[in-house]
């Protein structure tokens, strides 16, 4: 009882493989006292279980603390404590109507949201000195110690030389970064080209792989129509992958191997550049928030809520991105048009994965474009080994074990990814208008602190 009105339970994810469940003759070995403890509360919750839903042995299997040789760490969370929470809106809603359904059924009153925040004082005051700066010259420094004054930036958005000083921060930050890059890389990246950014885990479903798939796409697209007209473009990643995650790290080494290339290759004159920034943490991240786009493109549905969309969000980087976690928030924070928004919805991911119906072969087969870059893994293009990336291209095309093909939908929104990003090219022409759209995403942050 009083562990119940104390204790409260935050979900962080719904991906499988981060909701603990332990072997009943690992944890009753090891921790064999909590382990009879653990059985105590497993077999009042069932009792609770029977009297609500007599008979119901389905409703058991699902919800029990121990089952089937496991005890699973979420469903005692739930059981434990006074409140469940998703960290976005979208995510406690997915909880609610898939992942928890029937927890929420048996015990609506635990489940509410609290959408995940950032602290200004690292993100913008201490990282992006420029730009702290000039949002305190101009409305005064409360929004230090409340966010939600950053608001009373708005009535600045459509000012010229407002708009003038804050993109000329901007460079000056896109200046500082290209020297980091210099510095680390070896490699000089124009401060007057788009920096298309992604830092944060690497894993599948936040689909780095989608991000250096379409830059394999533009570098074909420069090689065959070398007069078109292009904007340049440095793409800019960092990342670290889990320790006994292959294909994370297999990725990690087609985004370098596709820098190797694109960087040396003379013939396109430099309108493209790819950097994969090493060890990326806190320290190099202020650098890089405050001089981007802001790449946030994961499957819609997967990601809990993100912080990183948040932090590039305040330093006036506008999102390119799927509606997921919380970027839904932020689009409703900032308005539609002022971000990029592509690809499959929640509700179409999830559907697609309860009732079938998605093939990315019959893509492959139809778009030549599409089949061009696959190709490309596996003929010799970035390595010469060309088994290398085998991996990384059955994973789109062929069934795996378990595991779908393209589980997460890359080649499905590669299209309407590639079109959005067409978006961000025409939009960075306009000056004015990506100043406008700049300082209203950092005027509209206040919500997520």
């Amino acid at each position: 009882e009083v562990t119940t009105k104390t204790c409260a339970y935050t979900n962080h994810t719904i991906m499988a493989e981060a909701l603990e469940k332990w072997p009943i003759e690992l944890f009753s070995r090891l921790l064999p006292r909590i382990y009879q403890i653990i059985e105590e509360i497993n077999r009042r919750f069932v009792e609770e279980i029977q009297k609500k839903y007599p008979g119901n042995q389905e409703k058991i299997r699902k919800m029990a603390i121990i089952y089937d040789g496991q005890v699973k760490m979420a469903h005692l969370a739930i059981c434990a404590g006074y409140s469940v929470n998703g960290v976005a809106a979208l995510h406690t809603e997915i909880l609610k109507n898939q992942e928890l359904k029937d927890f929420y059924e048996m015990m609506p009153e635990k489940f509410n949201n609290k959408t995940n925040g950032i602290t200004q004082r690292r993100f913008l005051l201490h990282g992006n000195q420029l730009l702290a700066d000039w949002v305190t010259d101009h409305i005064g420094p409360e929004w230090i110690t409340d966010l939600s004054q950053i608001s009373k930036l708005k009535v600045y958005v459509d000012d010229e030389k407002a708009q003038q000083e804050f993109m000329n921060i901007k460079y000056q930050n896109k200046v500082r970064l290209a020297k980091y890059i210099l510095e680390h890389n070896g490699v000089e990246v124009n401060p007057r080209s788009i920096f298309d950014v992604q830092v944060k885990r690497l894993h599948e479903y936040k689909r780095q792989l989608l991000n250096i798939l379409h830059v394999i796409y533009l570098y074909d697209q420069i090689k065959k129509h070398p007069e078109m007209d292009f904007y340049p473009r440095t793409f800019i990643f960092g990342a670290k992958a889990s320790a006994g995650y292959a294909r994370a790290k297999k990725i990690i080494k087609l985004i370098n191997s596709v820098a190797d290339v694109v960087n040396n290759d003379a013939s396109i004159e430099g309108k493209l550049k790819v950097v994969f920034i090493e060890n990326y943490r806190v320290s190099n991240a202020e650098m890089i928030f405050a001089a981007a786009v802001s790449e946030q493109i994961s499957t819609a549905s997967k990601e809990a809520s993100g912080t990183g969309n948040m932090k590039f969000m305040l330093n006036g980087a506008p999102t390119l991105g799927t509606m997921d976690g919380a970027n839904v928030e932020i689009v409703d924070e900032v308005g539609k048009e002022n971000a990029f928004i592509f690809g499959l919805s929640a509700d179409e991911v999830i559907n697609y994965e309860n009732n079938g119906g998605y093939d990315p072969r019959v893509i492959y087969n139809t778009d030549d474009e599409i089949r061009q870059v696959l190709t490309e893994l596996v003929n010799g293009t970035f390595s010469s080994d060309t088994e290398l990336f085998r991996d990384l291209y059955n994973s789109l095309l062929n069934q795996n074990g378990g595991e779908r093909a393209d589980q997460y939908f890359i080649l499905a929104d590669f299209r309407s990814y590639a079109a959005a990003q067409k978006k961000v090219e025409e939009a960075y022409k306009d000056e004015k208008g990506w100043a406008r759209m700049a300082m209203l995403n950092t005027a509209c942050a206040g919500k997520f602190t």
